[in-house]
């Protein structure tokens, strides 16, 4: 307190010149218009640059949010656009077939948003790490997709990550088909640049052209129909001459891949949990014979 009391003792009169000018200024600023205007559209300057900032850093540290929502409409979008081409195909009159088919689609789906923590698209087998788990509702067999395209599917799940087979390893094997042409083949990588895939097994009798979209064809257990896959960049014989091979340029860039989308859609579990009692069944009556 002594030390207090010297310290104010020995600077009181920069105190008094302080407090001073503080009176004077608010005195000049208050009775002179000229000054008073300058001071206040100063003022406004400098607390709308403070507030332009504080925008800006708000921004910045949202955007994970914003692609995070806007990865998920995505998937919504694709799988609207898909339902709307068939319809339009079809040439209904009936306005509401398309709505009623859209709601039927979507009834029963959930989309778990998550992000991609570690990835590798060099490898003959790679995968991706989320950051979401059985806590979140992630479970093994679940397909998983971006903005643009598929990604892969759940392999394994703990409480808290999960790990992705994704298209870019050599034991993803994915039903795709041409939209709008029905014929579908088995999509599969075989190394190489992440940017192409191939899709096998398609029919000589089938017509379709270079640039047509791929897309999931729903026959699969883990993808609904009409997630877009990529184009046909090349049309090849298959080995035996039965069918085509497709070279496809894949819509998902694996090498940005940031946010992903979990499906979770109750038909396709019980699709899967069928066909997996009927494996069983089979084996066990293999087994006694």
């Amino acid at each position: 307190m002594h030390n207090l009391a010297d310290f104010l003792q020995k600077y009181h009169h920069w105190f008094v010149f302080i407090m001073l000018e503080i009176i004077s200024m608010m005195l000049l600023f208050q009775f002179n218009g000229y000054q008073g205007s300058v001071w206040f559209t100063s003022a406004n300057i400098v607390s709308g640059k403070v507030y332009e900032a504080s925008s800006a850093v708000n921004q910045f540290f949202s955007l994970t949010k914003v692609n995070e929502r806007l990865t998920q409409r995505n998937v919504y979008l694709e799988k609207q656009v898909a339902l709307l081409n068939e319809r339009l195909l079809d040439a209904t009159q009936d306005t509401s077939i398309t709505e009623r088919t859209l709601q039927a689609a979507l009834h029963g789906s959930r989309i778990i948003p998550a992000k991609v923590i570690s990835n590798s698209i060099d490898k003959a087998d790679n995968f991706i790490t989320l950051d979401k788990g059985t806590a979140d509702g992630v479970r093994p067999d679940m397909g998983v997709v971006c903005g643009t395209g598929v990604v892969g599917i759940v392999y394994q799940a703990t409480a808290n990550y999960s790990v992705v087979i994704p298209v870019l390893s050599s034991h993803s094997k994915i039903s795709c088909s041409i939209e709008g042409r029905g014929y579908f083949g088995y999509l599969h990588w075989e190394g190489g640049s992440s940017r192409y895939a191939y899709v096998d097994d398609i029919p000589r009798h089938a017509h379709f052209r270079l640039y047509d979209k791929v897309v999931t064809s729903g026959y699969s257990s883990v993808f609904p129909k009409g997630v877009m896959v990529g184009k046909i960049l090349h049309v090849y014989n298959s080995p035996d001459g039965l069918s085509y091979r497709l070279m496809v340029e894949l819509s998902t860039d694996f090498g940005n891949l940031r946010n992903v989308c979990v499906i979770d859609d109750k038909s396709l579990r019980e699709r899967i949990n069928i066909l997996r009692a009927a494996e069983d069944s089979i084996k066990m009556k293999k087994d006694k014979l």
